[in-house]
């Protein structure tokens, strides 16, 4: 199994378990490599280059990780207990990976050293706030904002509109993430 695969799926294990798997333990459920040792001696060899770059992926993916796990408990925090049971579901089966494509597209444009100093924004907002949560960097502007707006057209209902916004335009574009329909009655505030 390649490299990238059974990182990708150590992660993807971890955030889809809540935590409850450590990467280390999700890694053990993976199929070890043949002939060559297990994934921990291919890890460990003694090659600058190899060291190096498995350094840079293990920054990757503790950001990542990291990251993820902010989206997701933030992400709940703000749709409270009222909206929470409700959408939760297709939140994570439509929203969830939209979301983590877009924090690897961020990820990608840092150098793995850098990804240690990005945070994240700790508190959703509430009310009819849009803002979800933001990651931003050591001078504590933003770089890319995730937000959930209500739409209401006429004669559908309401509908959650998921979308991020980047530094590269100022925030004006929205880019979609997903929807998620409500009701034809109106939903309740967020963190309620």
């Amino acid at each position: 199994m390649p490299l990238w695969l059974r990182k990708s799926l150590v992660v993807l294990i971890s955030i889809l378990t809540l935590g409850m798997v450590s990467p280390s333990q999700a890694s053990e459920l993976l199929p070890s490599q043949s002939k060559g040792g297990d994934m921990a001696d291919a890890m460990r060899a003694p090659a600058a280059n190899q060291e190096g770059q498995h350094e840079e992926e293990s920054q990757r993916e503790s950001f990542m990780g990291r990251a993820m796990k902010q989206a997701e408990e933030q992400s709940l925090e703000k749709f409270g207990t009222r909206i929470g049971p409700v959408i939760e579901d297709e939140f994570r089966q439509i929203i969830l990976p939209n979301i983590e494509k877009a924090i690897v597209s961020v990820a990608e444009q840092f150098p793995e050293e850098e990804l240690a100093n990005l945070s994240i924004s700790e508190l959703p907002g509430g009310g009819v706030s849009e803002k979800i949560f933001h990651i931003y960097g050591p001078d504590q502007k933003d770089i890319i904002r995730f937000h959930v707006r209500r739409d209401r057209p006429p004669h559908e209902g309401y509908w959650f509109n998921f979308h991020y916004h980047t530094h590269h335009d100022g925030f004006q574009t929205h880019f979609d993430l997903g929807s998620i329909y409500w009701a034809k009655n109106t939903p309740p505030k967020w963190r309620t």
